[in-house]
């Protein structure tokens, strides 16, 4: 499961991941680079997870279920998208890492949720590996091969602002950085295992 696996063995090429692709604003001051990233590509972002005081070890709550057959996989469920909150042991600080209703082409342009959807979820669940760990360091990745210029410029009003589907509207350059077609969020056990906890295709 997974379009990418962003741990395999191969050409490190870059020396970090700043490759000039930006980010999620929603989790902008909340990660670091990672040094001699392996296979990272060229619309990649990639980052690990790391809270304003530097912690780097986090648990997961989240709204959603267990994918059927990968087990180790968040997913939404039949009435509305997954939720996925990544918290601090320590300080209990939580920060949002995935918000299927808001987050990803689909969301921005496709598929409209009510506010019922979108209210009534609580992220209450905590995330276990098969084998029981609940504590993770955690690399996000996000893949922004969409052409927002070339498919939407035109819908641009004045401002700078565009209409999403419903019907809000938001600045260009942070529906650009938002609306991803791909999210990856993988968990590395203090033994070095390294498990995929999300893998969506979102547009």
């Amino acid at each position: 499961m997974g379009l990418f696996n962003i741990f395999n063995k191969g050409d490190k090429g870059a020396r970090t991941t700043d490759n000039g692709v930006v980010g999620p604003t929603f989790l902008d001051g909340l990660t670091e680079q990672i040094i001699a990233p392996e296979n990272l590509l060229g619309h990649e972002w990639r980052r690990k997870l790391k809270t304003t005081s530097g912690h780097t070890k986090f648990r997961i709550k989240y709204f959603g279920q267990l994918h059927p057959e990968y087990q180790n996989l968040i997913v939404g469920t039949s009435d509305a998208p997954s939720l996925v909150v990544a918290v601090e042991p320590n300080s209990g600080q939580e920060i949002l890492i995935f918000d299927g209703c808001i987050h990803g082409y689909n969301a921005m342009f496709c598929d409209a949720y009510s506010d019922e959807q979108k209210k009534n979820r609580k992220a209450d669940k905590i995330y276990q590996s098969l084998n029981g760990i609940d504590t993770f360091e955690l690399t996000i990745s996000t893949y922004h091969g969409i052409d927002y210029d070339d498919e939407f410029a035109s819908d641009v009003d004045t401002d700078g602002f565009i209409e999403l589907i419903d019907g809000s509207k938001v600045e260009f350059e942070t529906v650009k950085r938002n609306g991803f077609d791909t999210l990856q969020i993988f968990g590395t056990t203090n033994n070095g295992d390294i498990i995929e906890i999300v893998s969506e295709e979102l547009a």
